[in-house]
């Protein structure tokens, strides 16, 4: 799905269609990021320890997350 959603994206040529194919890739990234982050914090991976392999900051991660897994 995710291989058919990048060829869309990159080889679209109405920019509906890529557009579209961007937003899914975006919203399965998110749903991928959530469940590691989850699964992180099950594991008693620290704020900053996932806000570092995210690339951003404590704040950031703790804000989007924190009180989905707190």
């Amino acid at each position: 799905m995710s291989e058919e959603l990048m060829t869309a994206a990159a080889g679209a040529s109405e920019p509906a269609e890529g557009l579209r194919a961007v937003r899914a890739l975006r919203a399965l990234a998110d749903r991928l990021e959530a469940l590691h982050v989850q699964r992180a914090r099950e594991m008693g991976w620290s704020w900053q320890e996932i806000a570092s392999e995210l690339t951003v900051s404590r704040q950031a991660v703790h804000k989007k997350y924190g009180k989905r897994f707190g």
